[in-house]
């Protein structure tokens, strides 16, 4: 949906995100979760319904169209990615990482995307369920140390760019 706003896509996103906890959304319950006046609230609602992504009686629930559907599930699908990434594999904080997610959705690439969610799957379906390079990064994001030193292998660094540049 590439012609809404962030501000659109946020809206999109908490409509979905508190359906699935209450099933009914209030423009009340709206405001609260994103932190904005009611007035702003409306605002936006009105401009969303215009677009045709969320029907809204007057004082009564809003729920959203497919077409609203669809692009509030892929702005909470990345935020779920960029989440886990951020806080499964780099290890911050989950306030932090929430916010940082929420920024970084607006903006991401279809291709980054896509290659976050392959190393996603790349970890988690590793033999040894934590791989030793990740708790190596771990360990040396804490301390700023390495527990092996890194061994100098320019000629497979080389291959490696070679082999990423094919995909």
């Amino acid at each position: 949906m590439g012609n809404l706003t962030q501000s659109s896509e946020d809206y999109l996103e908490a409509i979905l995100v508190i359906s699935l906890d209450n099933n009914i959304v209030r423009i009340k319950d709206l405001a609260k979760y994103l932190k904005v006046k009611t007035p702003s609230a409306v605002s936006a609602v009105k401009s969303l319904s215009k677009k045709n992504l969320v029907r809204h009686e007057h004082y009564g629930y809003l729920e959203l169209t497919k077409k609203g559907e669809v692009a509030a599930k892929a702005v909470y699908k990345r935020h779920k990615i960029l989440f886990k990434f951020l806080h499964d594999f780099l290890g911050i904080d989950p306030e932090i990482a929430d916010k940082d997610a929420c920024r970084i959705e607006h903006h991401v690439t279809p291709e980054t995307m896509n290659r976050l969610i392959k190393l996603i799957e790349f970890v988690e379906t590793c033999p040894e369920k934590h791989p030793t390079w990740l708790s190596n990064f771990y360990h040396f994001a804490r301390t700023g140390k390495r527990l092996k030193p890194c061994k100098e292998a320019k000629e497979s660094r080389k291959e490696m760019f070679k082999a990423n540049k094919k995909i």
